[in-house]
């Protein structure tokens, strides 16, 4: 009798090891995606962020099979979405809509638990978005030479708007590397820091080229040069501040997809993968440059060199110069 009941606890004991052990496989083996993927944008709708995000939202929907939901989460700058996803699980359900200033200056100006480079793991570049230095028609100023020969003979006098990161950083670098004294005026957006110089409540902005473009065009704002290190392809004839006399300068905006740091090195190549393509495709460069934007579609190590270098950049200028900009 009691060889017989250890003989059946014995067989039990197997068949809940196999039992557990196939559990344990079929998990191991669940393969990625098996459920609906979030993109966080760290801004509220309606800007570039969460246009960009909504634009790659169907084309990963399509190819990974899964819902892709966009959810904006504003707030402190960027910081909180990111710093949101920073701390999400790495396992390939929640992504980022990165944006420049959120992932590599917030953290050298501003109080953030992240580190835009350390805490991420980089898919790809999506779009580079470049910035115009735009000055109000009253101004006497048609090249940057003439603009930094007027501020100088007037120290101090002229204002540039800025929605900070790097519409305000922009301005902040300018103004370093020019040596010319202008006051900075922080607005809430870029859009209202545009119709504050329209107004003529300010003289001077570094606008976001979707910001900038509708101004331009009418006229009602004068562009004086890009900010980038390339001249962008919509506006070929603006020339860049780096090769009208400031060697060097370059402040670049852009978009980009990253996961929290130790997503499983499959799922960012399998994103980056579906992503990559689709961005070089002409109907998707077509509705980049609609919204002033320059389509990507980077290697997931080209673009984590990117964000470095940016980081880096803006490091050791804000050391440099020892600027802060309140939030």
């Amino acid at each position: 009798m009691t060889h017989g009941i250890t003989r059946r606890r014995a067989a039990l004991a197997v068949l809940c090891t196999s039992l557990l052990a196939g559990n344990g496989t079929a998990l191991a083996a669940d393969p990625w995606p098996s459920k609906a993927i979030r993109i966080i944008v760290p801004y509220a709708p309606g800007g570039i962020g969460d246009i960009v995000a909504r634009m790659i939202q169907p084309v990963l929907q399509d190819q990974l099979k899964q819902p892709v939901i966009v959810e904006n989460k504003p707030g402190a700058s960027g910081s909180l979405g990111t710093e949101y996803v920073a701390r999400s699980a790495p396992d390939g359900y929640t992504l980022l809509l990165a944006l420049a200033a959120p992932q590599t200056l917030n953290q050298y100006i501003y109080k953030t638990g992240y580190d835009g480079v350390k805490d991420f793991a980089p898919i790809t570049l999506i779009n580079t978005n470049p910035m115009v230095l735009m000055v109000h028609p009253s101004l006497p100023v048609r090249t940057v030479d003439e603009f930094v020969r007027y501020a100088k003979a007037n120290p101090g006098k002229l204002s540039f708007g800025g929605a900070g990161g790097l519409t305000s950083f922009a301005g902040e670098m300018f103004k370093h590397m020019a040596g010319i004294d202008m006051v900075h005026v922080p607005y809430r957006g870029g859009a209202p820091a545009v119709a504050a110089t329209v107004a003529g409540d300010v003289q001077v902005t570094f606008a976001n080229y979707s910001d900038a473009l509708t101004w331009m065009k009418s006229g009602r704002l004068r562009a004086i040069a890009i900010t980038s290190a390339h001249r962008t392809e919509q506006s070929p004839d603006i020339p860049t501040i780096a090769e009208s006399g400031i060697p060097a300068y370059d402040v670049t905006g852009w978009s980009g997809l990253l996961a929290p740091a130790g997503t499983p090195p499959e799922v960012v190549e399998r994103i980056a993968n579906v992503l990559r393509p689709a961005l070089q495709d002409p109907s998707m460069r077509a509705r980049m440059a609609n919204v002033g934007a320059e389509s990507g579609g980077t290697s997931p190590a080209e673009f984590g060199k990117l964000v470095a270098n940016d980081a880096r950049k803006w490091e050791e200028f804000v050391r440099r110069t020892g600027i802060k900009i309140n939030p």
